[in-house]
């Protein structure tokens, strides 16, 4: 049976609120994340972080859906990433001390959270991410447990809305703004790689590959995949669709549907890796480099792609929208995009068109200069100095001469004695 999950709710607001202005043209609503996240376990705790003196109209749908505001006082500096720090340790406190609280759903695109996620799953938590595909990091897309696409909530929102009666306030308030086409799905025949992967999985180990058992695994061995990106507003849906494309038989009904591989496998074909989009797209930047450099809007670079790339083709690369794209060529630091509230994403060329100065060649090893010592400080009698001062030499010494005796009359008749030898006597 598989263990209940209870979900603490952590929302970077600032990260998530302008990255859905400047790529989706609306508001966040901490709603539809929350009703996403109910259907996947109990929400438990919710915690949202920003400088709520400034965000005035969110302080509202926060206190309607009982989430937690924590204030962040930026201090003179401006610390960019202060809520992001603050979020991180009350994260990783509630998984020390609150044995209970098994899964974290973080709201945010920021790529500084892909730490934190990685250490709440060495804890053997659940980690969902819920942000756009348009601003959220390809590498903290693919580190969770399952990304649940803030776009996708926003169709099942649309299907869901009164065919009667007046639009919701936030549809009236961004209406003439919003001009943005829904994103035509992705070509079933880009899913069958995973699906056939999963079917081998379960395979091996054995099991009948049911929906729920199906998707589960898909998702441990991709969890960007979504049904949504392929048209269907659910995984039924979507086996439906595969089964109507003659990709997969299906067999029982319900709970017990179980999905196999066809007996003649599906057409296959070598299916595009992203990485490969990547040269058209760096032609194109090098050809507008001066434009850059001061930044130009995404719908700009996706003219100039268009003009001068006809044949590139990004959902043909897994991308529904050319926002997506940019996201994952910004990972491989081809581009830089910073979103802005009025262009929208703008873009500047990425650190691969700056790179790093080559490091300096080591100077030859010049002569050491022998330095001479320095002898005693001289002494000059009566000017001042803050050293001790050194004595004057002493003069040599004299030598010392032995006194002269004066001899007595019986030494000096001794002495005379032992000099002269006595003559003989002749005869």
């Amino acid at each position: 049976m598989q263990e209940k999950l209870n979900i603490a709710v952590f929302v970077d607001y600032d990260n998530i609120e302008i990255g859905v202005k400047s790529t989706l043209r609306r508001e966040f609503d901490v709603s539809l994340a929350l009703d996403s996240l109910k259907e996947r376990g109990d929400i438990v705790a919710k915690f949202a972080y920003a400088n709520w003196s400034r965000q005035e109209g969110a302080t509202r749908q926060m206190a309607e859906n009982a989430v937690q505001m924590v204030q962040r006082i930026p201090s003179p500096r401006g610390d960019k990433n202060g809520a992001d720090i603050n979020l991180a340790l009350d994260a990783l406190e509630m998984a020390f001390t609150h044995n209970h609280v098994n899964a974290f759903a973080i709201v945010s695109g920021d790529s500084d959270f892909i730490p934190l996620v990685n250490k709440l799953k060495e804890f053997g938590k659940t980690v969902y991410v819920v942000g756009g595909k348009a601003f959220t990091s390809t590498i903290l897309q693919q580190n969770c447990h399952e990304f649940i696409s803030y776009e996708s909530l926003l169709l099942d929102s649309e299907k869901t809305e009164r065919p009667q009666g007046q639009p919701s306030q936030q549809k009236r308030e961004f209406q003439p703004r919003d001009r943005r086409q829904r994103p035509a799905p992705l070509d079933l025949a880009q899913a069958m790689p995973l699906v056939e992967r999963a079917l081998q999985v379960l395979d091996r180990r054995g099991v009948q590959p049911q929906l729920g058992l199906l998707k589960s695994t898909m998702l441990q061995l991709d969890s960007t995949f979504s049904e949504r990106a392929y048209g269907a507003g659910s995984f039924s849906e979507f086996i439906d669709r595969l089964k109507k494309a003659d990709f997969v038989n299906v067999i029982g009904q319900g709970g017990r549907t179980v999905i196999e591989r066809k007996g003649t496998a599906a057409p296959e074909r070598a299916a595009a890796k992203p990485e490969e989009a990547l040269p058209a797209l760096r032609d194109v930047l090098e050809t507008h480099r001066l434009e850059l450099e001061n930044g130009a809007t995404a719908d700009e670079l996706a003219a100039w792609v268009a003009d001068e790339q006809p044949n590139l083709d990004w959902k043909a690369y897994g991308f529904q929208e050319f926002a997506e794209f940019l996201n994952y060529a910004q990972d491989k630091l081809l581009v830089r995009v910073e979103p802005d509230e009025e262009r929208g994403l703008v873009v500047y060329l990425g650190a691969e068109f700056y790179p790093p100065a080559p490091p300096e060649e080591p100077r030859a090893a010049e002569p050491a200069i022998e330095e001479e010592e320095e002898g005693p400080q001289p002494f000059v009698a009566g000017q001042p100095t803050i050293f001790e001062p050194n004595p004057p030499p002493p003069p040599p010494p004299k030598p010392v001469r032995a006194p002269r005796k004066r001899a007595t009359k019986k030494a000096a008749g001794e002495a005379a004695s032992v000099r002269r030898p006595r003559r003989k006597k002749t005869e």
